[in-house]
């Protein structure tokens, strides 16, 4: 392969956001340039970027796995095929002892040399300045301000993949923001296990707020969206700052509150343990219309339908405007996995069950709330099925995770902001018509 031909690439990634920016960066980080390919067929190298936080993700991230290689089985010349991620650094050398079709493994502890690694494998020099390889829509992308994280949640394998926490400086972040909206796009989304904690690793402290502040008048950023606020770092003083700060910041708070019972909370070690009431209302005292994200988990162990139920009610009183509700995975190597009182699936998924039909109503009543509103829409992509309909999201939307609006009407395109009026609420979706 000639060192300036194109490397055709055939990517999945897999598992939250942060995994997708990782697989980004190892795109613009390859010898020559990257091209994405359709099918792993086509490919010099399959690229497999694992989730290994829960069960039902390491399944998903085996069957990708075992599924390309099938597909590259016989080839001549055989694609390279390079699984990497959480998966790795959680399993690695199991998974290597069973899987010989795999050429590379990459854990998330190297992730710096990941492209180095693969340019070794190709025979080929990784590119001198790397430079970050956007595969979201062509509206948003995420900025990725920390890895790992400094709690230590019985539940939750991610300091031992990820590692502690370690911030990115002020500067690089600023820069990379900067190359975000030069390539078009109009929305920013800061992900991190914990944004609250940014900067708190660093020998000269930053702050979550000083990144704001450098963030906020940059030009051409029309929304920044904050995913993973940690309940206990939203103080008052943050929340103040945030009102006062005013647009391009939105009033959408992702809060991952796990379970609102002192019990389980204090159980599941969490560092905001007392009652999840207080910070909902702190937000909302400064903040009387946001939009509201949380995740909680049923079945923990030694949570007894008492506990359930003061979950239930706590749910029916919050009304969350975007809820996720997980039964419990026991993973093995943590605390969690060891405790008496172990809940049984059918119960846990009965009990996740039972509240996501009443968020589902909650949603309900209020999406409905949206109708015939005017509301700014960013245009994420065509639909794929139905021609002149687009995917785009209002200001309370993020994109993955929560519902989206269906619009359609002059201007409508990917990349666009427009105005439309909501003609339908769905249960967690909108109808809208631009123009």
């Amino acid at each position: 392969m000639p060192p300036s031909s194109d490397i055709p690439i055939y990517t999945i990634s897999l598992g939250c956001p942060k995994n997708l920016v990782d697989s980004e960066y190892l795109l613009g980080g390859l010898p020559g340039r990257a091209k994405p390919v359709d099918r792993p067929e086509d490919a010099a190298v399959v690229l497999v970027n694992t989730c290994g936080f829960i069960r039902p993700a390491v399944e998903e991230s085996l069957s990708e796995i075992l599924g390309a290689a099938e597909a590259l089985r016989g080839l001549t010349p055989k694609p390279l095929l390079v699984v990497a991620g959480c998966l790795v650094s959680r399993y690695g050398e199991d998974l290597k002892s069973g899987m010989p079709e795999v050429d590379l493994w990459l854990t998330t502890h190297e992730l710096p040399d990941w492209p180095a690694k693969i340019a070794l494998a190709l025979k080929r020099k990784a590119n001198a300045q790397p430079a970050r390889l956007f595969s979201s829509p062509a509206s948003y992308a995420y900025l990725k301000i920390s890895e790992g994280c400094r709690h230590a949640c019985r539940f939750c394998t991610i300091p031992s993949i990820r590692g502690r926490l370690a911030s990115r400086p002020l500067a690089d972040l600023e820069t990379e923001a900067k190359a975000i909206l030069a390539s078009g796009r109009k929305e920013i989304i800061l992900v991190a296990q914990d944004l609250t904690a940014y900067g708190q690793d660093m020998a000269d402290p930053s702050s979550l707020r000083a990144l704001l502040e450098r963030l906020l008048p940059l030009s051409g950023l029309e929304r920044l969206r904050l995913l993973y606020l940690y309940p206990a770092g939203l103080t008052p003083e943050l929340l103040d700052f945030m009102k006062s700060a005013g647009k391009p910041l939105l009033p959408y708070f992702d809060i991952p509150l796990q379970h609102a019972h002192p019990d389980i909370l204090k159980s599941m070690g969490r560092p905001f343990a007392k009652d999840p009431r207080r910070v909902i209302d702190l937000v909302r005292s400064r903040f009387p219309g946001a939009a509201i994200r949380t995740s909680l988990i049923v079945g923990y162990p030694g949570e007894t339908r008492t506990h359930f139920n003061y979950l239930m009610n706590f749910v029916r009183e919050v009304r969350f405007q975007h809820l996720g509700v997980f039964a419990f995975q026991c993973e093995e190597g943590t605390p969690a996995a060891a405790m008496p009182g172990q809940v049984g699936m059918k119960t846990r998924q009965s009990r996740r069950e039972v509240i996501m039909a009443a968020q589902a109503e909650i949603s309900e009543e209020w999406l409905s709330g949206f109708e015939r509103q005017e509301l700014d829409i960013l245009v994420d992509a065509p639909h794929p099925e139905w021609p002149g309909l687009h995917v785009g999201r209002a200001w309370f939307q993020s994109p993955e995770i929560d519902g989206v609006t269906y619009v359609s009407g002059p201007g409508v395109k990917p990349g666009a902001m427009v105005r439309a009026t909501v003609e339908e609420a769905k249960t967690y979706d909108l109808v809208a018509l631009a123009g």
